[in-house]
C-alpha cells in the first residue's frame, strides 16, 4: 500500500484556494455532517474546544469518509511550546496537516518544523501508528516528511515583526493570520474590523505571498472572506460551526418568540 498523499499540501503548493470550515463542536456526527457539505477543509480544534486526542481521532475519521474534504487539527500550543509529543500524537493519528497557534518567532517556527518531522530531517519520534497504516504502508517513515503540512499562526505584534523570518522557514507551508488575538494584542480587542487591524492583515498577506508561502485566515464575514481571497489568502476558513448553530438556532426562536434578539456570534473568528 502506499502513502497516502496530503491533497491539502498539494493545493496549497498549486495556488488553488481552499475553502474551510472551523469545527469546535468536538464531536464526529457534526463533523460528518459539515464533511459532506463540500469544504475543501475542516479544522478540528484542539485549543478552544473540548477536544482530546479520542475525538480528534473519531472526527478525522468521519471527515475520510468524503473525498475533498481535508481534515486539519490545531495543537493546543503556543508561545514559544514545540509540544514535541503531542504533535508526535497528533500525526500518528493520521492527521497530516496541523495549525500551529501563537508562533511568534522563527526559532519557534523552527522547532515546530523538527518536531513534525522524522530525523534526520528533525526529531519526530518513530512508530507512526494510524498515519502509517499500522506498518502497511513500508515507505511511510521516508516519505512522511514531505507529506506533512504546517500552518503557523500569527497573531501578535511580535509575530507580524518577524513575519517575513517565519515564513521564510524552510519547512513552514502557510501562515495563517488570527484575526481576534491579532485585534486584541493591537489594542482593539474585539474589534478585528478595526482600520488598523484590517491593514495589517492586508499588509501580512502580502508578505506571506512575497515569501511564496500561503496565507489563510478565518472569518464569517463573506464581504472579508472574499476580499482575503482576492488578495492573495489561499487558505480561507469562512464559518464556524458553533456561531452558525448560534445564528440559525437565535434566528428560529426568535421567530417564534417574538422580540428581535441579538448575539455577537457572528463577529467571533477565534
Amino acid at each position: 500500500m502506499q502513502t497516502p498523499a496530503n491533497p491539502f499540501k498539494q493545493a496549497l503548493a498549486a495556488k488553488r484556494a481552499q475553502i474551510g470550515l472551523w469545527l469546535g463542536l468536538a464531536d464526529s456526527y457534526s463533523a460528518e455532517i459539515c464533511a459532506g457539505a463540500g469544504f475543501d477543509w475542516l479544522l478540528i480544534d484542539g485549543e478552544h474546544s473540548p477536544n482530546g486526542l479520542q475525538s480528534i481521532l473519531q472526527q478525522a475519521q468521519a471527515i475520510a469518509a468524503y473525498p475533498g474534504a481535508n481534515a486539519i487539527a490545531r495543537v493546543p500550543l503556543g508561545h514559544g511550546d514545540a509540544g514535541t509529543a503531542l504533535i508526535k500524537q497528533y500525526l500518528d493519528l493520521g492527521v497530516q496537516t496541523l495549525l500551529v497557534p501563537m508562533v511568534d518567532t522563527p526559532e519557534q517556527a523552527k522547532a515546530i518544523v523538527r518536531a513534525m518531522r522524522y530525523p534526520p530531517d528533525g526529531i519526530r519520534g518513530m512508530g507512526g501508528a494510524r498515519a502509517s497504516g499500522w506498518g502497511r504502508y513500508p515507505a511511510y517513515a521516508k516519505e512522511a516528511n514531505d507529506r506533512v503540512c504546517l500552518l503557523v499562526q500569527a497573531e501578535t505584534r511580535e509575530a507580524l515583526a518577524n513575519l517575513d523570518a517565519i515564513a521564510g522557514v524552510d519547512g513552514v507551508d502557510g501562515v495563517f493570520i488570527g484575526p481576534a488575538d491579532l485585534s486584541a494584542s493591537m489594542g482593539h480587542m474585539g474589534n478585528p474590523g478595526h482600520a488598523d487591524v484590517q491593514a495589517a492583515i492586508e499588509d501580512a498577506i502580502a508578505r506571506i505571498n512575497r515569501a511564496g508561502k500561503a496565507a489563510g485566515i478565518l472569518t464569517p464575514d463573506e464581504t472579508l472572506a472574499r476580499k482575503y481571497l482576492d488578495l492573495g489568502a489561499l487558505f480561507v476558513a469562512v464559518g464556524l460551526d458553533t456561531n452558525l448553530l448560534v445564528r440559525t438556532t437565535t434566528a428560529l426562536a426568535a421567530r417564534f418568540k417574538g422580540g428581535a434578539k441579538t448575539t455577537t456570534a457572528s463577529s467571533s473568528t477565534y
